[in-house]
């Protein structure tokens, strides 16, 4: 092929999946340790051409590949770019990230070395508390748009943690969520229990996680142990009870090794209930788990409020005096809009009311 036609086969929609990239770089004749040795410097948000001065020669890059890399440089950079960053108090920024196609999607860089990716461009499980569902499932996140976002945040700070926590649910978009995951747990060296895949509870990913080459750790997103309340507040999710989803996960602990961490959005008058902290005792003491209660960030469009911290701080010493290993989180970014899906959801509002139509 030559440089011209393989040139033509990144254009600004391409790459949305890693084959797509690692099948542009054979047809510029890249042998397998070239695709590696490329791969790791775009992880590690490296110039695609970084490596030693001095080669062997079988390491040395095609020519048709050294003169496409500006071209396939640039295709790199359109997948994930920062449309606006927003720092906050606590050392995490929200990114605003656009993709090639002009959507846009959030990202967070975590304290501690961390980053929260979306893997979908809204989602369709319609939780009542999160911004996010209220467009629906507008698409699926490529796995190179998910990788991208990692990428980015390693040209901004490092990166050891991985969470797919951001925009979507990542069991709706399994298998390209699965193959970002074995990229960054192979080639972008980040630790497999510090690769975070976060669930309201498809079954489907209690049969497709453990059978990876790279296993991640797994978050479960349960809210209440009340087996009336779980379909109000996720409408949309799998029709688990909670009692059968901490069963599943304790499973997944077992098998893996990880403890399963459990998500609580803690919301006023709604899961703060002593009914609701004996139910946590229950499903939870003895368990392989940990409990990360989040209090809910208060969006003026939802008629959820936010309780007190001390409340809040409360109610997690009461469960770890009782046996629950509970870790009281603050959403990342309180202060700059911190509930995923507020920022794209604000920015959108804007450009729409200034006539430049939605993202």
């Amino acid at each position: 092929m030559n440089t011209a036609t393989a040139s033509g086969a990144f254009g600004a929609s391409s790459f949305y999946q890693l084959g797509e990239l690692r099948q542009t770089l054979r047809d510029l004749g890249a042998r397998e340790v070239h695709e590696l040795r490329m791969l790791r410097a775009w992880l590690s948000g490296a110039p695609l051409d970084q490596g030693p001065k001095r080669q062997q020669a079988e390491h040395a890059l095609p020519k048709a590949l050294r003169e496409a890399m500006p071209q396939l440089g640039a295709a790199l950079a359109k997948l994930a770019s920062v449309k606006s960053e927003h720092p906050s108090e606590d050392g995490s920024a929200r990114l605003l990230v656009s993709l090639a196609d002009g959507q846009t999607v959030e990202s967070v860089l975590l304290p501690r070395d961390g980053v929260c990716v979306s893997s979908q461009l809204g989602c369709a499980v319609g939780c009542v508390f999160c911004m996010t569902g209220k467009e629906g499932l507008l698409r699926q996140l490529g796995s190179a748009e998910i990788v991208a976002q990692v990428v980015l945040a390693r040209q901004k700070r490092p990166v050891k943690k991985v969470v797919f926590m951001g925009m979507g649910e990542p069991a709706h978009n399994m298998a390209n969520v699965l193959e970002a995951i074995e990229l960054l747990g192979t080639l972008g060296g980040i630790g497999h229990k510090n690769l975070v895949f976060s669930t309201v509870g498809d079954t489907r990913v209690f049969d497709a996680l453990p059978g990876g080459i790279v296993k991640p750790a797994l978050a479960l997103s349960l809210h209440t142990t009340r087996a009336d309340l779980r379909p109000e507040l996720l409408p949309r999710a799998p029709r688990l009870t909670p009692d059968e989803l901490v069963e599943l996960g304790e499973d997944y602990a077992r098998k893996t090794g990880y403890p399963i961490q459990y998500q609580w959005t803690l919301i006023e008058g709604i899961n703060d209930t002593p009914e609701e902290l004996d139910g946590i005792v229950r499903l939870l003491k003895g368990k392989y788990a940990i409990m990360n209660m989040i209090p809910y960030n208060t969006v003026d469009a939802l008629p959820y409020q936010r309780p007190s911290w001390d409340k809040a701080a409360a109610i997690a010493r009461e469960l770890h005096s009782r046996g629950v290993l509970t870790k009281l989180r603050n959403s990342a970014g309180q202060d700059v809009d911190g509930g995923c899906g507020q920022l794209r959801a604000r920015v959108s509002k804007i450009e729409f009311r200034a006539g430049r139509g939605g993202v």
